[in-house]
């Protein structure tokens, strides 16, 4: 694929030592053998480290890990930092088994973590379970790097054993343990942070962020399909440039087909932040942080690099992975194997009949669906009822919001949403946070049902309904991830995007906010498949109100 020894004449972007000169860098059997200055005469274009992903789901790309980096090397995206507890919320610790084998069949750096809390919650159901035992064997292998998101602030305040246990296991052996703490503040913070955990991810102003810094946590800044911080906190990569990370948490492939971090090192520089912070955030620090294995064009260094034409937009021109080039001029240069699948999918055709809902007063508890945010408000409001049951009102941006256990015979969890602005059809996905249960939402009960027995009988996908015609993405592996590559999945999945918003949806990315209605660990009012759930008192409550 390359010659065991080259040379690359280029301006070389040293975010080590925060300069810029042109020079002649020699590569020899994947690594960075010497560094030589040279007349800038003999340069256009410039070398730096490549890009490196501080937190992302994987599987929210709908790429299998060797597809992903296919497309992510496009961008100049040589690493991530992976957390793959969405698979493991589906298929338990056989799932984190299926991502590292398939990442294994890339030289892209994936940085696998143990997924800290599978499930989320005790109240929600989950395809499987991962004790104790199963992520102190998971931080025990060497292909696993750190702990990821510990989503059970409550078990980390109260001291519970098996929290305990978990952290115990990650700091004997040396690994780093990831945040997730939306909202929390004050003592509850302190002791939180305080328990070893060093980073989050869950800022959504710099006011929060701010606080973190002062605890001594390290900032992911993200900027996803759904949740975008970005704006928020960019000053940050001025003020405390050792503290700050970029990451997505969740992409999109629509999106991923577009870029990755060397977007939000642009979107940096146009702010006029400082060069050597904002690339120190794309890659030093990540890199530092989690002991990777990613070279930062130093001597000695895994040869690791992009070449860009530009410090101002980063387009990037090729993209070098321990000194092979893995993608040149907007082409991937990454084989992509043939791989098997994986699931677990147990639900059965619903009827029309299962979502309607017998009104028990005229007022209902409504979640509020905010565009770009993770974070939903707990509203109320008069219900619509006809002939005795509560049902959307599409005027008022009314709609019905549904969870279907998947791993399991059971009734439909039903609930009101506003904020998706839909006037007709519905959308279903499997892709739903954290136990990836079937969620759909939708202005008609008939179509609700159409769209929730399209992805049911493809045994995972997305799928849109509109009166009589349904279009789906199978997504076959774990009702996650499809087969196909990143242009495959993204043009089908911008057509379904596309299809959502011609039936009204307001949302820029309606099917991954959708996916986070029925997240239990991100306040305030959300849906599991057993039923409504407060997630400030951390308890269910009931649809209606003043029975």
């Amino acid at each position: 694929m390359s010659n065991p020894k080259f040379d690359i004449c280029a301006r070389l972007v040293d975010v080590v030592d925060r300069k810029i000169f042109p020079a002649k860098v020699t590569v020899r059997d994947g690594v960075i053998a010497n560094i030589e200055p040279i007349d800038e005469a003999e340069v256009v274009n410039y070398i730096l480290p490549g890009f490196v992903d501080a937190h992302i789901h994987i599987e929210s790309s709908m790429l299998l890990p060797s597809r992903f980096a296919s497309a992510a090397v496009l961008h100049g995206t040589v690493a991530t930092v992976s957390d793959p507890h969405e698979i493991a919320n589906v298929c338990g610790i056989d799932g984190v088994e299926f991502m590292l084998r398939d990442a294994a069949r890339s030289p892209f750096k994936f940085h696998f973590g143990a997924p800290a809390c599978v499930p989320a919650t005790v109240f929600e159901t989950a395809g499987s379970e991962l004790d104790v035992n199963a992520v102190v064997k998971l931080l025990q292998d060497d292909r696993i790097g750190y702990l990821s998101e510990m989503m059970d602030f409550p078990g980390v305040l109260a001291g519970h054993h098996v929290v305990t246990k978990k952290l115990a296991a990650a700091f004997r052996t040396g690994k780093p343990v990831d945040g997730h703490a939306p909202g929390l503040r004050g003592d509850a913070a302190r002791k939180y942070f305080a328990s070893g955990i060093s980073t989050d991810h869950e800022c959504v102003s710099l006011e929060e962020a701010l606080d973190r810094i002062s605890l001594g946590v390290k900032i992911a800044i993200r900027e996803g399909s759904a949740a975008r911080n970005f704006d928020a906190l960019e000053p940050l990569i001025d003020m405390y440039p050792d503290r700050c990370m970029f990451c997505s948490d969740d992409k999109h492939p629509d999106e991923l087909l577009l870029g990755h971090i060397n977007q939000l090192a642009a979107r940096a520089i146009a702010k006029g932040r400082g060069l050597m912070n904002v690339l120190r955030a794309c890659s030093y620090n990540i890199v530092k942080h989690y002991g990777l294995n990613v070279g930062l064009l130093q001597p000695g260094d895994p040869a690791d690099f992009a070449i860009v034409s530009d410090l101002l937009e980063f387009k990037v021109l090729e993209t070098f992975i321990d000194g092979k080039p893995v993608a040149r001029n907007g082409q991937s240069l990454l084989d992509e194997p043939e791989t098997g699948t994986i699931n677990h999918f147990h639900a059965k055709p619903i009827a029309v009949a299962d979502l309607s809902v017998k009104a028990a007063s005229g007022q209902i508890r409504i979640i509020e669906a905010f565009d770009g945010q993770l974070f939903t408000a707990s509203g109320a409001g008069d219900a619509r009822i006809e002939n005795g049951y509560a049902i959307t009102d599409p005027d008022r941006d009314l709609l019905k919001l549904i969870v279907l256990n998947r791993y399991q015979r059971a009734p439909p969890a039903v609930a009101f949403v506003t904020g998706f602005g839909m006037t007709r059809g519905a959308i279903a996905s499997t892709v739903a946070h954290d136990s990836h249960n079937i969620v759909a939402v939708g202005v008609s009960d008939a179509e609700l049902c159409s769209a929730i027995n399209a992805v049911i009988e493809i045994a995972g996908g997305l799928s849109v309904a509109a009166g009589r015609q349904v279009e789906v993405l199978p997504l076959p592996i774990a009702g996650l991830m499809a087969t196909d590559n990143c242009e495959v999945v993204g043009s089908r999945y911008s057509l379904l995007d596309q299809r959502a918003k011609q039936l009204g949806c307001i949302m820029r990315a309606p099917y991954m906010t959708l996916s986070f209605m029925a997240l239990l660990v991100i306040p305030a009012l959300k849906l599991s498949d057993k039923g409504l759930f407060d997630v400030d008192k951390f308890e269910f409550t009931d649809l209606f109100l003043n029975k």
